[in-house]
């Protein structure tokens, strides 16, 4: 009887269902715009050997490279961080400069992604243009590889190492599942809200409809006109 109940009271106010839906739909299309091309994303993956040189004092024990090997590995960790701020883009986009090559520190910071992998360090570069991607992907690359001690003094300097080991080319992506399952969910979204919005609605309503609402009052019902 509840399912029955339920059923009853989405059917008696579905139009509010069916308005959310479709203005959840007119709005995201409108928004969106999915008839219109996308411009094509392209992305460039690099991965980085960073580590510590042991110390080369053969007059003391060095724990046989324990602790060289203990700051390569957290190393790796704080130096993904460091690749990701606003220092090492500015360092990037100045050695473009040196080159001629105008690219906004901003748009580096914002179009590059770091990454850890079994303590290698990968830098993903994104953009929608792919030869600024390989402009941008080779002065990464040589930013880390010849200024990484101007980030992290205390543990790269005259010690330190930064190899590239991996370049990967430039890779065209397609959308992401989030733009995939934006229409979707947004549509499940306005569907529960609906839901919602209809009991609330039946919720505040005192009207009298049929004969539970009577017995509900605890008045007896002694006969009741059926509508068919």
């Amino acid at each position: 009887m509840e399912l029955r109940y339920y059923w009853a009271v989405i059917r008696r106010r579905w139009w509010i269902l069916a308005i959310l839906l479709l203005l959840t739909l007119a709005f995201t299309l409108i928004s969106q715009k999915p008839w219109q091309p996308r411009p094509p994303a392209y992305a460039l993956g690099m991965s980085f050997s960073v580590g510590v040189r042991p110390q080369e004092n053969n007059t003391e024990y060095n724990y046989d490279g324990y602790y060289s090997a203990l700051a390569s590995e957290y190393l790796i960790d704080d130096f993904a961080a460091v690749v990701k701020g606003s220092e090492f883009a500015n360092a990037v986009s100045a050695r473009l400069a040196d080159q001629g090559i105008s690219v906004a520190a901003g748009t580096i910071q914002g179009s590059t992604q770091t990454g850890t992998l079994h303590r290698i360090l990968q830098l993903t570069v994104y953009g929608s243009d792919p030869d600024q991607l390989q402009l941008i992907a080779d002065a990464a690359a040589a930013t880390l590889e010849q200024d990484a001690d101007q980030f992290m003094p205390r543990l790269l300097a005259n010690q330190g190492a930064v190899y590239l080991i991996n370049r990967g080319g430039v890779a065209e992506i397609g959308p992401g599942l989030r733009q995939r399952l934006d229409l979707p969910l947004r549509l499940a979204l306005a569907f529960v809200a609906g839901i919602g919005l209809i009991f609330l609605l039946e919720y505040l309503d005192d009207r009298i409809r049929g004969r539970a609402d009577l017995e509900a009052l605890g008045i007896s019902v002694m006969g009741e006109v059926p509508r068919k």
